[in-house]
């Protein structure tokens, strides 16, 4: 018997212990500082470029990708621009996208619904998602989320019409996907900024719709 798929919805758990509580020196922990303060001392990074970059990373989340769906929804040559090469489009809007990774964005249509996972490992658009949820990296989605989307969809609360095609994108370590939802109706008098907050994390990985 498949296990079931557990899952949370967008932001951290407010009950979880945070990471900056943890003062365990692990094995990786003393390897990242080891590898840090030699790249410091050769002198190829510096301790401030070092920490620029890890701000970078920390600033990411949903909301940038939200912003790009949300200016796809106003803008119809953007969205274009979105749907033919999402890395260039994105840098547009000022989302810094410094990996050589390729963003791929697919667009939900009344016909066709785009599911993203990565069944190697959990390779995820980190760029404009931020952090990957603990679900998505599990290995029943990995596999599950291949052999009955339908069934994975269901579990987290989306039910399509058998007239829907369901289409899985395998993100790699060169490819990572974005989902374009369908703007959802009635939103004809928002703005772009009231437009994005409606954008949810799930429904760009295509879990959930709008």
């Amino acid at each position: 018997m498949m296990d079931n798929i557990t899952h949370t919805h967008d932001g951290p758990d407010p009950h979880a212990p945070r990471p900056d509580h943890d003062d365990t020196i692990t094995h990786h922990r003393m390897l990242e500082i080891a590898v840090r303060e030699l790249l410091i001392e050769k002198g190829i990074l510096t301790a401030d470029e070092i920490r620029e970059a890890v701000e970078r990373m920390d600033a990411r989340g949903p909301h940038l990708g939200a912003k790009a769906v949300a200016r796809a929804w106003i803008d119809p040559a953007f969205k274009a621009r979105l749907l033919k090469d999402g890395t260039a489009a994105c840098e547009e809007i000022g989302i810094q996208m410094d990996q050589a990774t390729r963003l791929i964005v697919v667009e939900n249509t009344p016909s066709e619904h785009n599911l993203v996972v990565c069944t190697l490992c959990s390779c995820y658009p980190r760029m404009v998602l931020g952090v990957p949820p603990d679900w998505y990296k599990s290995r029943a989605y990995r596999s599950r989320a291949v052999s009955e989307p339908r069934v994975v969809l269901a579990e987290f609360g989306t039910h399509l019409p058998d007239h829907v095609a369901v289409r899985v994108h395998d993100s790699t370590a060169d490819m990572r996907y974005l989902v374009l939802p369908m703007r959802p109706a009635g939103t004809e008098d928002l703005d772009e900024e009231h437009l994005g907050a409606l954008v949810t994390r799930d429904a760009m990985i295509g879990v959930t719709t709008l």
